[in-house]
Formats: structure tokens, C-alpha cells, sequence
């Protein structure tokens, strides 16, 4: 039996619809699984023991197409829905499965600021989409793979930082998700364990400024790795405050303690952080979502995705964030 499995974007969502690899793949007898996803993107599930074939769109859709089908699949798990799936699903010509992306209920929650969603989380959606194979949830959370080649050393780190840090994620995919510099360097002068800053390289320039505030507590790792060595990292944190982006639901995958802060998306979207149900850590609350004053404002979320800046021009979302809870709820989580 043959599966194919589509999800073309982001790390974050890759991540979160994880399960559906694993529970295909172990609960269905002589299951093969493929998955198409974009070619910028390969890294995230390069390692994964439950997928057995990769197919990677750069930029001719057609001939990937092409190639899909000669495969003879049973089944497609549609997890993006979008144009470019739908053309997929239509060619193949099989019997498919697509998940609910609710898009008219976060139309509504992003336009309107009325809440209809039904407090479902992508992740349970995503396996709902499997239900009719009688594959379901066993409760394991996310999964990521690190490639053996791919983790660092201890001597990648400062020697301050070998026997733990909090890791911070500060970029993300759009401007109004991140915290201003001036809220990290608030942030980071004010937590008392070492640092290590996460991102990509275009984060490079932003760690540096916040690093300056005390360099040797802050180690900027932004742009100096790959991002399975990134994910590693994040392995070896004893906490990780994200906001909303991939690394926060890698920290997941490896049931790290994560502050996850939000600013023009939200918690409501449904898109937090996810542990699944046999998650066991009876200390400590695995997450903790940070919104002003607890609740978030009214204006939140202003989009699904997040914005280049504030629609209304004032970013309070991120601006009035308490630094200072947020610095409680470390001393509180980390260990």
C-alpha cells in the first residue's frame, strides 16, 4: 500500500503534522510512505524513518506530477489544500483525504475578531485526516530527526554554555511575530542563566545587538548553522522562548519546556504549542503562551500568518509585553 502525503510549507507546520508519518507508518501493515513537500524544505524530514520516499517541488509542478504518477498510490493525505495540491490530488486521480484548514473561521477571527474556531489543534486536524484508514492518534506528540551528521559538539559552544542555556528564538517569518530588539535586550539583560540566540541568517545582525547588551552571558548562534544543527541546539536547551515559528514546535518534538510568545497571530489560531497526550512531566508545565495581560488583546490575531507591521500601528501586542513575567516564568521552568 502506497501513501502519499502532501504538506509543501513551513517548518513549523511540517513539524506539526508529524504524527500523521508515524501513525501511518505503524499502524497500517506494509505501509509505504511518500511526501511531497517544496525542495527549501527537505531538511526538515530528510532523517525521518517513517517516510520511504521523498518527492521535492522546486519550481515545475508538472513534472514532479509526472513523476507521482507512476507510483500506483492508494491513498493521498492532502495536509496543505491548496491550488498546487488540488492540481496533485485531480492528477492522481485517487482516493484523498484533505485536512480542514478552517479558513473561514480564521477569516472571521482575523477580520472580525469573533471566534468560531472549535478549539481543534492542527496537529489533531491533521490526523483526523487519517481516520477513515483506521489509523488514529497515539498520543506521542511530534516528531524531528537529526541527521547523525548534523549534530554539533560541545565545542561549538561557548564553554559557559556547555552545561545549559535557555535558547531564544528571535526571528520569525513576519514582523509583527517577533518581539522588538529592544523587548530581547530587555529580556536577555534580565535572565540570569546563559544565552544562546537562534536563527537564520537574517537574524544575524539583530543577535549581535542583543548579544551587546552582555556578551558573554549571550552566545548569537544566529546564521553560524544549518538548521538540523539549529534544531540540536534547541535539543540542548533546558528552555526555549520562541515566538510563533519553526524552532518552538522542534522544541516540541524534543518535549522541551517552551515560553512561547505571541504577537500578531495567537494561541486561538490553534497553533500552539503541542505535546500530544501521553506527554508525562509531572514537575513542570510543559508550555506557558505569553499574551498581554495574560488574555491578548482585542485585535488579536490580525492575521494567520503575521503582518510585515501593525495594522493599527501601534504593535501593543509585542510592545507591551510584562519582560519581567516573562523572566519569572524562567526561573520558574528552567532546570
Amino acid at each position: 500500500m502506497k501513501i502519499l502525503i502532501i504538506r509543501f510549507s513551513s517548518i513549523g507546520d511540517i513539524v506539526l503534522a508529524s504524527p500523521v508519518f508515524r501513525c501511518l507508518k505503524k499502524q497500517l501493515e506494509n505501509a509505504e510512505i511518500h511526501f511531497l513537500t517544496k525542495e527549501k524544505f527537505k531538511d526538515v524530514t530528510i532523517a525521518n524513518p517513517y517516510i520511504d520516499r521523498f518527492f521535492y517541488l522546486s519550481d515545475n509542478l508538472d513534472e514532479v506530477i509526472e513523476q507521482l504518477k507512476g507510483e500506483g498510490y492508494s491513498y493521498v493525505i492532502d495536509l496543505h489544500n491548496n491550488f498546487r495540491s488540488i492540481r496533485v490530488r485531480k492528477a492522481l486521480n485517487t482516493q484523498s483525504y484533505v485536512i480542514n484548514k478552517l479558513n473561514i473561521q480564521k477569516f472571521i477571527l482575523t477580520t472580525f475578531h469573533l471566534n468560531f474556531m472549535p478549539h481543534r489543534h492542527i496537529t489533531t486536524r491533521s490526523l483526523d485526516t487519517i481516520k477513515p484508514l483506521n489509523v488514529f492518534d497515539d498520543g506521542k506528540g511530534l516528531d524531528y530527526f537529526i541527521p547523525a551528521h548534523e549534530h554539533i559538539s560541545d565545542n561549538d559552544l561557548p564553554t559557559s554554555h556547555v552545561l545549559g542555556y535557555v535558547g531564544i528564538v528571535i526571528g520569525a517569518s513576519y514582523n509583527t511575530k517577533k518581539l522588538p530588539v529592544h523587548k530581547l535586550q530587555e529580556l536577555c539583560s534580565k535572565i540570569k542563566y546563559p544565552i544562546v540566540l537562534l536563527g537564520g541568517k537574517e537574524d544575524a545582525e539583530n543577535g549581535n545587538t542583543i548579544a551587546s547588551v552582555d556578551p558573554v552571558k549571550i552566545y548569537n548562534a544566529c546564521g553560524k548553522f544549518k538548521l538540523n544543527e539549529s534544531a540540536d541546539l534547541v535539543k540542548r536547551a533546558k528552555l526555549i522562548i520562541s515566538h510563533d515559528t519553526g524552532l518552538q514546535y522542534i522544541a516540541c518534538a524534543f518535549n522541551k519546556r517552551v515560553l512561547a510568545i505571541w504577537g500578531g497571530t495567537s494561541p486561538k489560531l490553534a497553533v500552539e504549542p503541542y505535546y500530544g497526550t501521553k506527554y508525562n512531566n509531572s514537575q513542570k508545565a510543559p508550555y506557558e503562551n505569553i499574551l498581554v495581560n495574560g488574555r491578548g488583546l482585542w485585535c488579536q490575531p490580525c492575521s494567520k500568518y503575521g503582518k510585515k507591521k501593525c495594522p493599527l500601528g501601534h504593535f501593543n501586542c509585542m510592545e507591551k509585553q510584562d519582560i519581567d513575567l516573562i523572566v519569572s516564568r524562567v526561573n520558574e521552568m528552567y532546570q
